[in-house]
């Protein structure tokens, strides 16, 4: 199921970046007025963050496999009646439905790595994360070219294609999955992984408790709370650059083209660190110490930003761009402190439902504090506050325990 997992990370951001490049196009058909376009720029966030809430509930009636075809069939139908409607409401209405079910992915992928990787959870997620950012950059870079070639419509409508690709491999593992035959390594009956996922020791489940009836309140546990920070504030922080680092450059002399490279740039540096990351903190106990490393890029980038930016300009970037290396250690975290499926599926909905809504507020109050100030200085003193929470979350989140312990226990 490598394929099945890879190709549905492929298009969990298909949607969101293709959009951008092409507002000045699809204007010409559907007009796009500036709230329209500061709706579209919020809609991503907002979609991720409730449909992360209630897919976990959906979790608990259905098996993965169903809930990734759903959610790929989902995005498929948002992402081509879109751009068949004749008015900009339909338009962002079809795109929350193309959100919605890329929102659902999101918090499936780590149950799924779960379920069919339990040994190899650290390879696959540095793999899918990877992809995941492949996916994010690939739909920008080519959405001009085939809009130029083809139209605006087909642009944006070729990546359900992708989607479809990705619904195949889960239509025939649910097809075999009617037929008898062993299960999957790793795994119960009921499609739950067994067996710790933390490196190193933990409090243990007593081995007589069945971690089908423990009812998981994520929003009571200090863990869940944790990395729900974590991954809230690496977010805030990530989509506040996307927003306003090429501002923040041409207000400091530079040219668009080169403030636009310098974007490019912050997100390229998230590729290897995609790959690394899970890599080498699956090997750890506890990975707080890489948060830190993180935590001092976050600082030293944002801090050459505020007093130096036209100059050592893409040393502060990369610095900057190398701190969310917290995001795919957040997603590791999903899957090494829980036991099962459905523990992860809680903790995935709960941190990336709650974390994406904390995100939401991140490009809005650093253009807000930007606007009433006339600086910069109040915006990246916002983001610091962010940082502190940030590491706050992560201590909590990094200690090698269990989701399902701490609901055990009564944490």
């Amino acid at each position: 199921m490598v394929a099945g997992i890879l190709l549905v990370a492929l298009t969990l951001r298909t949607t969101v970046t293709v959009v951008p490049p092409l507002v000045s196009t699809i204007n010409h058909d559907l007009p796009l007025d500036p709230s329209a376009v500061g709706v579209l720029g919020m809609l991503p966030t907002a979609a991720f963050a409730v449909f992360g809430f209630l897919t976990p509930y959906v979790i608990k009636w259905a098996s993965l496999e169903r809930l990734t075809i759903i959610a790929m069939l989902v995005a498929i139908v948002g992402q081509i009646c879109r751009v068949l409607v004749p008015s900009t409401g339909l338009f962002l209405l079809f795109s929350v439905i193309a959100l919605a079910g890329l929102g659902a992915g999101n918090v499936l992928l780590p149950p799924l790595v779960k379920q069919y990787f339990p040994d190899r959870i650290g390879l696959m997620t540095a793999l899918y994360v990877t992809v995941l950012s492949a996916g994010t950059a690939l739909p920008a870079e080519l959405a001009v070219p085939v809009a130029d070639a083809a139209g605006w419509q087909t642009s944006l409508a070729l990546w359900a294609g992708v989607n479809m690709l990705a619904a195949v491999p889960w239509f025939v593992m649910l097809i075999s999955s009617r037929r008898p035959g062993p299960l999957v390594p790793g795994t119960t009956a009921a499609g739950d992984a067994v067996g710790p996922a933390v490196v190193g020791p933990a409090t243990a489940v007593p081995k007589t408790a069945n971690t089908k009836t423990i009812k998981i309140r994520p929003w009571r546990s200090p863990l869940a709370i944790g990395l729900t920070l974590m991954f809230g504030c690496t977010s805030l922080n990530t989509y506040a650059m996307f927003a306003w680092l090429p501002s923040i450059l041409t207000d400091a002399g530079l040219g668009r083209s080169d403030a636009g490279s310098m974007l490019a740039l912050f997100a390229g540096v998230g590729l290897p660190m995609s790959l690394l990351v899970p890599l080498v903190a699956s090997r750890l106990k506890n990975p707080f110490p890489m948060v830190l490393i993180f935590l001092a890029c976050f600082i030293g980038g944002y801090l050459g930003l505020l007093l130096s930016p036209a100059a050592g300009t893409w040393l502060w970037v990369v610095l900057a761009g190398i701190g969310p290396g917290t995001f795919p250690l957040s997603l590791l975290l999903i899957n090494h402190r829980t036991r099962t499926r459905t523990g992860a599926g809680a903790l995935s909905g709960f941190s990336q439902g709650a974390g994406y809504a904390l995100a939401c507020t991140g490009p809005l109050f650093f253009g807000i504090l930007h606007e009433g100030t006339g600086s910069w200085l109040v915006p990246f003193l916002f983001l610091f506050a962010t940082l502190l929470l940030l590491v706050g979350g992560a201590f909590f989140a990094c200690k090698p325990r269990y989701l399902e312990d701490e609901a055990l226990l009564g944490a």
